[in-house]
Parts: structure tokens; sequence; C-alpha cells
């Protein structure tokens, strides 16, 4: 199947670097694997530069990695890399791709040099995991501008299918808190589901505009959930990071206010465990919401380190997980997902793709909870935002709308705090008093 290219909005902010940059820093694209990193780079080569020399460190050879043991010679260097490639080079018009520099950390350590030598521009990348595991004994360049690509927003998928014209008119309804109508609101919930299955995996989308078919698209997501979990098994070879990774769906359906991790591996030194998680979390592969035990302005002084949520950084492979107990999930399971008739509860699908779009449009996740006045439940807030001076809390909803206890509980305890409050669901857009009731593809506005 020949590649698509996607339109990416990362790509403005990479016309931002190269223009006010002026190549006085290499720009490192990270991001989990399959997300677009290589492709994205290589796009941009082509069409800002006039000509380019991409190097894939997962395939070069060890001549060429061999190269970069010695860089007291610049000039040998790029004469060589350009002789290796069969590429010329302009200077101050051509630029050089370091892909999966992960691979070479001899490379990145370069960089300092190469940026200073000034004659070309630098674009790595990698994730952020593997940069880290390989820089033991390397001196890690100040001299990078760093950009993160995420999975395929709702906006780009939309892009994907051609078309341009429905975000920016939601964007704009959005902003008038008018009502869309019922039947308009079924007809785009039903488009957002669509990209709920497919997810944001650019080769799970090409894989859709080419075949169409749904099975087809699940079994390239699991080629790529099994692809997370080996890198997984490579972190930590005892497999707790993979088996954490596999319960993600089972964890969020319990409807726990927490991540319950002594239900899925066996204890150990919080320490280790700390550090399990930050490895995972800087995989991108998935995504934490941790408790904020005060929920005020500046949440992140009131992180709980030891009490969170976990997410997957791509709502078309949480599905996938989360109905992984067939060897392939059926194209009759796809449709019930899609026309919204599948008889078990979703909420906890709809709170992953709610974490997703928030952290892809640059918010840290953070939720709250307390004790009902009986302490015999609790109540939630799934998400906070800090907004201005104050907090905007959202409850998620799969379905109706009737019952908010929490939000009406949360506005009661902290109302001198809250700016907006939020219920996301799947209706059309409603308020009552000051809360305003959201379908779910608004999320990507707040």
């Amino acid at each position: 199947m020949e590649q698509i290219v996607f339109k990416r909005k990362l790509y403005d902010k990479m016309l931002e670097w190269k223009k006010e940059r002026k190549g006085n820093t290499a720009l490192l694209i990270k991001g989990a694997r399959r997300v677009g990193k290589s492709t994205l780079a290589e796009q941009f080569a082509k069409q800002e530069y006039d000509s380019y020399l991409q190097i894939d460190f997962t395939e070069a050879t060890q001549e060429v990695k061999d190269l970069f043991n010695d860089i007291s010679n610049i000039d040998d260097l790029l004469l060589q890399l350009q002789f290796h490639y069969q590429k010329k080079l302009t200077p101050h018009k051509s630029v050089i791709i370091f892909d999966e520099v992960q691979d070479c950390p001899k490379a990145r350590q370069a960089i300092r040099k190469l940026v200073k030598d000034g004659r070309f521009h630098y674009i790595e990348t990698g994730s952020l995991i593997s940069i880290k595991k390989n820089i033991q004994g390397i001196r890690i360049p100040s001299e990078e501008t760093r950009l993160t690509l995420y999975p395929m927003d709702y906006e780009e998928f939309r892009w994907a299918l051609g078309d341009e014209f429905t975000i920016p008119m939601l964007q704009q309804t959005f902003k008038s808190k008018k009502s869309l109508g019922d039947g308009v609101t079924r007809k785009l919930l039903k488009d957002f589901r669509l990209y709920m299955l497919v997810g944001g995996m650019p080769q799970a989308v090409a894989t859709y505009l080419s075949t169409n078919n749904l099975t087809t698209v699940d079994a390239v997501k699991r080629e790529i959930i099994e692809l997370y979990a080996d890198d997984f098994r490579k972190i930590d070879p005892t497999g707790k990071a993979t088996r954490m990774f596999y319960a993600i769906p089972g964890q969020l359906n319990k409807n726990s206010s927490r991540y319950q991790i002594s239900s899925v591996i066996e204890s150990g030194k919080q320490d280790r465990i700390e550090e399990l998680l930050q490895d995972m979390e800087d995989s991108q592969v998935v995504l934490l919401a941790h408790h904020a035990n005060d929920p005020n302005v500046g949440l992140s002084l009131h992180k709980d380190s030891t009490q969170y949520k976990m997410f997957l950084n791509d709502i078309g492979l949480f599905i996938t997980l989360a109905f992984k107990d067939k060897e392939i999930t059926e194209n009759i399971i796809y449709q019930k997902l899609l026309s919204d008739k599948l008889s078990a509860d979703l909420g906890y699908v709809y709170e992953n793709v709610v974490a997703q779009m928030l952290k892809a449009a640059g918010n840290e996740l953070y939720y709250h909870t307390w004790p009902t006045d009986s302490g015999k439940h609790n109540y939630e807030i799934d998400f906070l935002l800090s907004r201005k001076n104050k907090i905007c809390p959202i409850e998620v909803k799969s379905s109706g709308y009737k019952r908010h206890a929490s939000l009406d509980a949360f506005y009661s305890k902290f109302s001198s705090r809250i700016l907006h409050r939020y219920l996301i669901y799947t209706k059309d857009f409603r308020t009552e008093a000051d809360l305003q009731m959201l379908p779910v593809f608004y999320t990507m506005f707040l």
C-alpha cells in the first residue's frame, strides 16, 4: 500500500522553528512509535528545503554510525554522509534528518557541534523513553527545540477524510453556545464515533481509507499494540509494565477512583513502581491523570503521585485493547459501536477519548475524588482544567445528563474557585443554570 502523507498541525510549529531559530537549534520531534514522526519530518524536508538527507538509524550501517565516533573534522563527516547517501546538500538551504536518533546516541551528541557549524539545519525524531534509555555516557545537547507529535486528533482525522468544513463550523457553534439540534448532533456524534473506532494512528487511518473495513483496521491496531507491548518488555523484562498496559481498559471499566496497581501486579518497592510509571508515561503510549488533593489553581502543586488513572494515547487502540478477548474484533462489534447500540456501558471509553483530546490540546490531566456524606461512595470529577485564576471541573457521561451529582456537590463545596463547569456527554448542547452540557466532540475547544 502506497504511503499516504497526512496533513498534521505540528507542521505549522515546525515552520515557526525554521523561521525563528534559523538553524541555531536542532528540532527534536518526540512521540510514541507509529504516530508519524518520520513521515512528517521527511514531508517537511521535501517542501521547505532545496534538498535533504535522511538517516534512519534503525537501518543505518555500522559504518555510518561509526562516522559519529569522531567528529573533530566536521567537513569530513558531512562529506562522508553525502557520499554514502548520494545526496548533494547546499549550505543554508538543506536539512539533515536523524531519524530514530536514539539508536545512535553519538549522533545526538554531535548535534551541538553540527548546529554550531551552521551549514545545515537538523531535525531529529525519536521516542522519549528510547532516547532516555540510550544517553549513558553522552552529553545531551542543549541546542534542541523539542516538539511532541501525538496521534492524529479529530480535526486531522476529518482532514484525512477530505473534510475541512466541519471543525471550523463546530468551533463557531461552540463559541456561540447554540444548540445544533438533535438530528444534526446525532449525525455529528456518529462521525465522531468513527474516529473513536479507527483512532488517530496514521497507519490505521490509511488502512481505513483504502479498505473501508474496520476489521482490517483492527488487525493493524493489534500490530501496533503488540509493538508497544514488546517495547514495554524491553524497558521492563519482568513484564510488569506490559501487564499494566494491557490492564488499562479493565481498570477504567471498574469505575474506581484510581488505577489499582495491586490488582494487576505484585506489590513492590514504591520507588521502583514510580520509576516504572515514569517510563510508561515517557513512552507517550499511555497518559496519566493524577489526583489533585486540593482542586485549586496551580494543580501541579497539589498532585498526588500515588493516586492516578491511566489512559491510552489513542482511542482507536484503546477500543481494540478493550475488546481484545477474541483473535480479531468482528465487524459486527464495530458496527454496533458506530451506531451506539452496543449494550455495554461505554463511559470508560468516552473518558479515554476526552483524556486524549485534553492532552493533545496541551493540558496536563488531573481529577479529584472525595467521599459522599455517607462515606459509602465517592464523588468524582473526571478532569480538572486550570483557566485564568479559576478551575473548570468536567464530568464525562456516555449517555444521559439528568444526574450529575458529583458536579453539583463539587460546586457546593468549591463554588468560589470555579470559572465554568462542564458535563461532556452524547447529546446536543444544553445549559442548566451555570452548567454547560457539551457533546463530546466539543472537548477539543475547552
